[in-house]
Order: C-alpha cells, then structure tokens, then sequence
C-alpha cells in the first residue's frame, strides 16, 4: 500500500519544518510506504487552477495536501480542486475550518471542537538523535519581545546567572528577536555565546540532541516545544507578560502543571524525558480519522 502526499512549501523554514514533521510522523505509523512531493511556492492558486505549467500533471494524485502557512493555504485547496485528495491545514488556517478536510492546530490557538480539528500541544516539531546525549552539557535559549511578552534584560541576566552557577558546561545562544547588547551582559569565563546569525543549518537540532538541562525564555514557544522533543530536563525563564490573557503564557502554564518544565532555577540531577512526540500522536490521529491503518 502506497500514500502519495504532496507538501505545499511557503519559503519559510519554521513553516515547512512543521509539515516535515507531521509526514515523518506519518511515514512511521503508516502500514505500507510513503513518498512525499514538494510543491514549490512559484505554483499559485491561479497558476494551478488555469493550468500553465504541466509539472503537476505528471505527479500521481495525492492522497494528502499539506501545508503550513498562509501562502500554502489557496495553491493546496486549488490542487485539491484539480487532483482529488485530503487538504490539511497545519496552525489555523485563517480560512473557514470547513475548507479543509483536516487542520492541526496548537491548542494554545483555541481551535474551535471541530470533527475535522486535531489539537497538538504547541507546534510540532520533528524528532531528534536519541542517542548523543552528552552529560553535564547545558543549553540556554533566548528570544526577546514579542506581541504577548516584553522583555526586562535585567530580569533575564539575574535568572541566567542563577544557572550559570551550576557546574555545567554551558551554551547560551540568542535569536532574531533578542535586544541588542543583552548577550555581551552574559558574557563569562568557560560559558560558549553563539549569536543566531553564526549557526549552520541543524545546529540547534544538535544542541537539543545533546543537552542534559535545556532552560529557554517562556516568550519562545516555539523553541520550548522543539526542547521537549529531547531527551533533556527542560526549564523555563520567565519574562514580563504584557497582560494578564496571554495565551502563550497559559501553554507554559500547562506545560508546569504537567510536570514537563520547571520555573526553579535548579538543575536536577540525571533523569532523562521521553520526547513529548506530538508529531506522531497527530500523524497517528489523522490516519486514523481518515480510515487508514497505522502502527
């Protein structure tokens, strides 16, 4: 048994690598095989619909579209239009729910108690080595002021250097958001500073892979729920909230009373997670709700 997917792509990297999570997550739980076709974003609604250019014509049909992102949203239900298949949203499709046979939403975006929504707890993200664990290896993520959190460096330096006490070998690495000069204030003997701009493609990936302790920034959403598809203790450190409905803030709060992240800047000794592995949970829920066998 073969499943043909076509993957709707919007040059945007955190987008995409969504959707390769959730067909990776299919690729393990479907009985039989699975090949995936990109679709390029230079293939718009328009384009497909009046059908100039034939390279979608020699694709066999797809059983699924997937796609995250605005921009992946019409070229997907316009190819559903021409070539059959399953249209899947991936984060609220800002379409009505019912253009779509499926969407996987996060469920801090409240996603309305559809029979065509599959809810995930925070983005989905892919899954990392299990293997390379390396002990007394700690990593320290930093975002910065967003729509839902200001940002208080002071704050934010007394927390760090609270962990940066503890005897870890520590890397702490910045992002597109975080002020300037807030990673000089951090600077100190035997801690490694990389800046965002200087990491290769997968360096992050490796860095959850091989962190014993992981401690991110709670405006990070999504950097906190690519931590907790490691193997490693995650911990949060909290930042000024703009107000009190904050709706990435009642996630992280979740996220505490589950036990998966801790606010006390402490590292616990030994003890590894099992990934939080929400790309499979829903990969298994859409085969499923699609009357297709899985593992």
């Amino acid at each position: 048994m073969q499943l043909t997917i076509w993957r709707f792509l919007d040059g945007n990297r955190a987008h995409e690598k969504q959707s390769a999570a959730l067909i990776e997550g299919m690729r393990r739980s479907y009985i039989g095989e699975v090949q995936v076709f990109d679709i390029s974003p230079e293939y718009t609604a328009s384009r497909i619909l009046l059908k100039a250019g034939g390279e979608l014509e020699v694709l066999p049909a797809p059983d699924f579209l997937v796609g995250t992102g605005r921009r992946s949203r019409l070229p997907m239900l316009s190819a559903r239009c021409r070539f059959g298949g399953r249209a899947v949203a991936i984060n609220r499709p800002l379409l009505p729910y019912s253009w779509f046979d499926f969407a996987v939403v996060p469920e801090h975006d409240r996603p309305p108690p559809l029979p065509n929504v599959i809810v995930s707890q925070g983005a989905l993200t892919e899954p990392l080595e299990s293997d390379v664990l390396q002990p007394g290896r700690g990593l320290i993520l930093l975002g910065g002021p967003s729509k839902h959190y200001s940002w208080d460096t002071l704050s934010i330096r007394e927390q760090v250097e609270k962990l940066l006490a503890q005897p870890l070998s520590w890397c702490i690495s910045d992002s597109r958001r975080t002020p300037a000069g807030t990673m000089e204030q951090l600077e100190k003997s035997g801690v490694e500073l990389v800046d965002w701009r200087s990491c290769p493609t997968g360096w992050l990936q490796k860095q959850l892979s091989e962190a014993e302790t992981i401690w991110v920034t709670e405006d990070s959403i999504s950097m906190l729920f690519e931590s907790l598809q490691s193997r490693a203790q995650v911990g949060v450190i909290r930042v000024p909230s703009r107000s009190k409905s904050n709706k990435v803030r009642s996630a992280v709060l979740r996220l505490l009373d589950q036990g998966l992240v801790s606010e006390k800047l402490e590292v616990k000794a030994g003890g590894q997670r099992a990934p939080l592995d929400q790309y499979l949970l829903c990969a298994q829920a859409l085969l499923r709700r699609s009357g297709l066998p899985s593992h």
